[in-house]
């Protein structure tokens, strides 16, 4: 073809290129040759592992090792319960892993779903239905309504072929398509001369030639992006990663070197080999993943909801990190519902309330309702009347007898073209209602409409004579007309009226508005009802003016964003036009420099498109292979990119993100098994939500990776010291892995569910290459860690003195302390900048029944008989309690009297 597309060619010289004839068609030897030649019509997926290997992979993970190496400690120590817990932590992660691993291939799956299963070809001078993977190149497909296309194919003849390709193109009508070449080069969404694989036809019929089957369609090229983007790591997972090898590395050292000094020293090695590795098993948090894997599934929970269905648990907490939102336009940040906007009739501009298809709104000038008469009374008539859409109302066919008891929280949709839809609805607004009209003027004969004519017409019989009515493209329907009705007259059509009438086209043009002229004829009765009789001599009656309407929540939300320091990105298959007057409504600057087309991302690079993405804020007019570009051009400046889509064309880059967003109502089954999170309602304000939630649960990770750390380094720093200082030991190998048990578990746990705080959206999202100790977390974890440490060792060595060397009560008094000054701490971890007495003790329910419990079990480890053996512990008294109390609660009277004296009284002075 020496590199001229299909769409370039007229339908001769293709056929002539396949070798074909659009009368007979292939010959079926002919067909069996090209179909050994380039393979069956389906989409191919690449070798896979096998799923054991697939599973095996999921232990290769350096904190899973880790895990797995405090297994085989516990085990040794006797702590059967602990390695069997740890053991199923180990295993349910692998289980997660091997589903998500899965996930691709599914995606594949769910894409093949969208072949035709059979298609209409003809061969052998015959028209036969055949297997869709049985079609090749040269094939001459039919097409008719309801057909789905079985392969990529150029348009040999149309005839009012319409095909919806929002899964394909993110085009949010049908698309009129016609045969004829294109010049230059065309995006897919404007190839109006080609059908495409996976498409489906929603009125007229038409006959196309086959140019591309199988992998080379298409969707077939998206299902190799499909299987070409690679999985990342979410932020948390490489947080946590981090996290790990750096605690097995310092508990390693810690750990050696308490070992090493204790026998320096004397010590048994084997009590003190015990000593260290109790140790180690403390200081290496196993209940993390627990209790990481726990607090996102309970923020799934709270998401659902929300109305947003995650798919994969990291994804909640990548949500809390999300830099950049990329939207698509048609369904999330608008109502994919056409919506008549503007209304030009009489001379008069009038607005139109209410959106959507619910059929109550206003018609409104200057702010005032105006009454539903006259001229706008036969312009609605000619909405309702020129119009074959069902307008229906929870799955019930509607009339105007209906009007009255609906109710404005119903379903209400269209059975139909939505542009028709929306002009139904317009009627239905100002009190006329097809139904009621048509009983009054039964419909005599339709003139259709078709991509020659760019106009429809219905004739309706009237009393004793006939009226046309007619809608179309204003250009055409001006020239049929000689008249216009004004102020309920009817007057010639001058020039200065026509140029009225084309300046107020042009102006509702420029708003991007969808716009189409209505006109109107009497007829005599009996003459011939052929367009060239009936189409002349129309009065125009009026312009209507519509628009795929920005939800109304949807702006909100934006705004909700800009301020939380999130960058919002709209992305959509329409028209620079369109888009940019959509984005402007919602909120979202679209400058010279803030849109960029599909057509200007072709001619720039990688780099140049990555440094035009900090500043653009709508891509107009894009393909799948765009918006994959979009996407990597986005992480490539080092942003957590969210991508939202419903179709076919969205999948990749809904897979590439690192959190990928789909539709619940209108989304294809590819983009939601693409996609980490799906979306209920399809509303842009609940992927904020979401975020919100997200960074709730990113907040609380922090909170008890925080509280755990700082516990963790209290007890390795209070038995290292111990060690290298010559002390006695302060704590038993089974009084560490009984803090591990009381301190770590349930209060971590119910930090993990905490509530979030009040200014959670008013602050920028965390850099993504943020390590987990970013904004003084590190620093906070070490002061705690070393006062709570500090205290220990100083209520172990009084317990030594008062005892007079008493090394059961000493060590009693230094376990106990540990514990409850970690129960103290609990409530500081609570937040990184507020006091616990300005976040309040009890509003944490959980909190406080968990750390209720923990007290309470140490006190069965205290004065259980039994329990005292197992544990070496002895029973504390009222001076012993005070001791701990005092030692282990010091940082938290110090907080009150702050927040309760010392702030009043400077709050009063800087008032005074």
């Amino acid at each position: 073809m020496e590199g001229r597309q299909w769409y370039q060619m007229d339908p001769a010289e293709a056929l002539m290129v396949l070798k074909s004839d659009a009368r007979r068609g292939l010959t079926e030897g002919e067909a069996r040759r090209r179909l050994e030649t380039v393979g069956a019509n389906n989409l191919k997926a690449k070798p896979k592992a096998p799923p054991y290997v697939i599973f095996l992979n999921q232990f290769r993970d350096f904190m899973v090792l880790v895990l797995l190496a405090a297994t085989a400690v516990s085990a040794f120590l006797g702590e059967i319960a602990d390695a069997v817990t740890i053991v199923a932590i180990v295993v349910i992660n692998a289980f997660l892993g091997f589903i998500q691993e899965n996930r691709a291939e599914r995606s594949l799956e769910a894409l093949k779903e969208m072949a035709a299963p059979e298609a209409r070809v003809r061969r052998d001078n015959e028209v036969r239905r055949i297997l869709a993977r049985e079609v090749v190149p040269g094939d001459i497909l039919l097409l008719e309504s309801g057909d789905r296309v079985a392969a990529d194919a150029l348009l040999l003849k149309a005839a009012n072929l319409q095909a919806d390709e929002a899964a394909l193109t993110g085009e949010s009508v049908p698309v009129l398509k016609e045969p004829g070449p294109l010049k230059g080069t065309v995006a897919v969404g404007d190839r109006r001369n080609m059908v495409h694989m996976g498409t489906v036809i929603t009125s007229g019929r038409g006959e196309a030639v086959v140019v591309a089957t199988g992998m080379n369609t298409e969707v077939g090229k998206i299902a190799d992006m499909l299987q070409e983007v690679a999985d990342e790591d979410t932020p948390l997972q490489k947080r946590l990663a981090g996290l790990g090898r750096w605690l097995v590395l310092a508990c390693l050292v810690i750990c050696a070197a308490v070992v090493i000094a204790g026998t320096l020293r004397g010590e048994e090695l084997y009590g003190m080999f015990l000593a260290g590795v109790s140790l180690a098993v403390a200081a290496i948090p196993e209940g993390l993943p627990a209790i990481v894997t726990v607090c996102l599934a309970l923020g799934v929970q709270k998401m659902v909801q929300r109305r947003a269905i995650v798919r994969r648990l990291p994804a909640v907490e990548t949500l809390g990190c999300v830099t950049v939102i990329c939207s698509d336009k048609t369904g999330t940040l608008t109502q994919n519902q056409m919506t008549v906007r503007r209304v030009w009739v009489g001379g008069r501009r009038l607005m139109v309330s209410g959106t959507g298809y619910v059929p109550h709104g206003e018609y409104l000038e200057g702010g005032r309702k105006v009454a539903v008469e006259g001229d706008l009374k036969m312009l609605l008539t000619i909405a309702a009347m020129c119009n074959n859409v069902v307008l229906e109302r929870n799955g019930l066919n509607i009339g105007g007898w209906l009007r009255r008891n609906s109710g404005r929280g119903d379903a209400w949709k269209i059975n139909g073209d939505p542009t028709e839809g929306a002009l139904l609805v317009a009627a239905a607004k100002g009190g006329l209602w097809r139904e009621q009209l048509e009983a009054e003027e039964p419909r005599v004969a339709e003139i259709p409409f078709d991509s020659g004519r760019k106009r429809m017409s219905v004739i309706c019989r009237r009393g004793r004579g006939l009226r046309v009515y007619v809608k179309g493209a204003p250009d055409v329907i001006l020239d049929l007309c000689d008249s216009i009705l004004l102020d309920g007259r009817v007057v010639p059509l001058d020039a200065a009226r026509r140029e009225a009438v084309k300046a107020e086209n042009e102006a509702m043009a420029g708003e991007a508005l969808r716009v189409l002229a209505l006109a109107y004829r009497d007829l005599a009765a009996g003459g011939e009802l052929t367009a060239e009789t009936v189409e002349k001599g129309l009065v125009l009656v009026g312009l209507m003016g519509m628009l795929d309407p920005p939800r109304p929540e949807a702006a909100e939300a934006i705004r909700v964003c800009q301020r939380a320091g999130i960058k919002v990105v709209m992305i959509t298959g329409d028209h620079q036009t369109t888009a940019r007057a959509v984005a402007e409504e919602l909120g979202l600057p679209a400058g010279k420099d803030q849109v960029l087309t599909g057509q200007e991302m072709e001619k720039i690079t990688e780099k140049e498109l990555a440094r035009a993405s900090l500043k653009v804020n709508v891509y107009a007019r894009v393909s799948p292979q765009h918006k994959l570009r979009i996407v990597r051009a986005l992480k490539a400046g080092n942003h957590i990119v969210a991508m939202t889509g419903d179709g076919v064309n969205d999948a990749p880059a809904i897979k590439e993100a690192d959190i990928g967003i789909a539709m619940g109502r209108s989304g294809t089954d590819v983009a939601r098994e693409a996609a980490a999170m799906v979306l209920a309602d399809d509303n842009f304000a609940t992927i904020v939500a979401a975020v919100e939630e997200g960074r709730g649960i990113y907040d609380n990770i922090r909170k008890f990776i925080r509280y755990l750390l700082s516990c963790n380094i209290g007890e390795v720093f209070t038995m290292f010291v111990a060690v290298i200082s010559g002390l006695p030991l302060p704590l038993l190998p089974i009084q560490i892995l009984w803090m591990n048990l009381v301190t770590d578990g349930l209060p971590a746990m119910a930090l993990g569910v905490d509530v979030k705080e009040p200014n959670l959206m008013e602050r920028p999202p965390h850099p993504p290459g943020e390590s987990i100790f970013a904004r003084g977390l590190g620093k906070g974890i070490g002061i705690l860690g070393l006062q709570i440490g500090l205290a220990t060792l100083a209520v172990f060595i009084l317990g030594l003195y008062l005892g007079d060397g008493d090394l059961p009560t000493a060590r009693t008094l230094a376990f106990t302390t540990l514990v409850m000054a970690q129960l103290f701490a609990v409530f500081e971890c609570r937040s990184e900048n507020l006091s616990p007495f300005a976040v309040g003790y009890f509003s944490n329910p959980y909190l406080v029944l968990a750390v209720i419990s923990s007290t309470a079990m140490q006190l069965l480890v205290l004065y259980v008989p039994l329990l005292q053996l197992v544990f070496k512990t002895v029973p504390l008294n009222a001076f012993h309690w005070g001791i701990v109390i005092l030692a282990a609660g010091w940082r938290t009277f110090f907080k009150g009297i702050h927040y309760y004296l010392v702030t009043p009284a400077r709050r009063l002075v800087w008032q005074r």
